[in-house]
């Protein structure tokens, strides 16, 4: 099946978008890719949604400026779908489903609570094609984290490219997610700690900028070890997995007042460090790891890395993957598993009890 993908993630840049060609199980082809940036005063809406987000207690509530983001969010997936499928030569009859995951605004598995924004029907009813939608609530509903989503995904990747193993595969957002793949493809996975978000959120604070481009900022200052291993004494990072996180579960304010390279660097550090700690969790720690996502463009935070664990790094790019497409790939990939009724999730994933499949269909 000729399947599209959708991601807006917690970095709020915009919409990305990937054509697969899956079974539901093996890929057996990779499309064209798209994206659709949001723009500023858009990306201020969603950032007000996440903190609306944050004080919802139904997952059904919408307040009047969730309502609007809400809205938003589908018509600018609506919109890169469009832009997309035009800008390929595609026809709507082309595609048998799109995967879309919307927005997250609240993820807090533990109270059962995980929202993402984005009327699933609305979207249906524009594009005309088959949308799979709220793909994480069927994990959460039945014990699980509901995060990460990616690792069966990363398992048929891996499963073609004959890498070594034991394997890391890194994806680098807002909050950053590994999937670790042993002997035998067993499969182990969980959020390992902050990604992107405070140094992006840090740079936006001190200089306007949405990112420490190519972790120039942080290269330059000095870390504050102190402070790291105080952050890295946190529960979260000790609790055996399945664990997931909330963008907001730290904020860039914990630097306190510093320099704004020193901040980078502490910032960038906190988030390699706490990768790192993945391998806690393992017998054997991974050979290789495989770095995904905005955190792949990060020279600085793939040196860090790579120091701390002692082991090889390489970029998506580097394995012939795409790290900036890689979720929305992967969520075509799950919207197909859906359909047939596959599992999305599983106890080595989500801590989820068995194997769940997942996502409402709107056909």
């Amino acid at each position: 099946m000729r399947a599209i993908g959708l991601m807006s993630g917690t970095s709020l840049d915009g919409v990305d978008v990937a054509l697969l060609d899956t079974d539901g199980e093996a890929v057996s082809g990779f499309g064209p890719t798209g994206y659709r940036a949001y723009s500023d005063d858009e990306r201020a809406l969603l950032r007000a949604a996440l903190k609306e987000g944050a004080q919802l207690t139904d997952r059904r509530q919408r307040t009047s400026l969730l309502a609007r983001a809400e809205a938003l969010v589908t018509r600018a997936h609506a919109e890169a779908v469009e832009m997309f499928l035009e800008q390929n030569g595609l026809s709507r009859a082309d595609i048998g489903v799109v995967g879309f995951h919307g927005q997250t605004v609240l993820h807090r598995p533990a109270l059962g609570l995980t929202v993402q924004i984005g009327d699933g029907a609305a979207l249906r009813q524009r594009l005309g094609i088959p949308v799979v939608y709220d793909l994480r609530q069927a994990d959460v509903a039945a014990g699980g984290q509901g995060a990460p989503l990616v690792p069966v995904f990363h398992r048929a990747l891996a499963a073609q490219a004959a890498l070594p193993r034991p394997l890391a595969v890194v994806n680098i957002g807002g909050v950053a997610n590994v999937t670790l793949i042993g002997a035998g493809e067993a499969l182990l996975a969980f959020d390992t700690g902050p990604g992107n978000a405070l140094v992006d959120d840090w740079m936006g604070e001190r200089t306007g900028e949405r990112m420490d481009a190519g972790g120039g900022a942080a290269a330059r200052g000095r870390a504050d070890e102190a402070l790291l291993a105080w952050l890295l004494v946190h529960p979260f990072f000790a609790k055996p997995p399945p664990k997931s996180l909330d963008r907001n579960a730290f904020a860039f304010s914990i630097v306190g007042n510093v320099a704004t390279e020193d901040g980078a660097a502490t910032l960038t550090a906190f988030t390699a460090r706490s990768i790192a700690r993945a391998a806690d969790f393992v017998r054997e720690p991974p050979v290789l790891w495989i770095v995904c996502g905005g955190g792949a463009k990060n020279p600085e935070l793939l040196r860090l890395l790579a120091h701390v664990t002692g082991a090889e790094i390489r970029t998506g790019e580097d394995v012939g993957w795409s790290s900036d497409f890689l979720e929305a790939q992967a969520f075509a990939y799950l919207a197909v598993r859906s359909l047939k009724g596959l599992p999305l999730t599983y106890p080595s994933t989500t801590g989820v009890t068995e194997p769940t499949t997942g996502g409402v269909l709107v056909d």
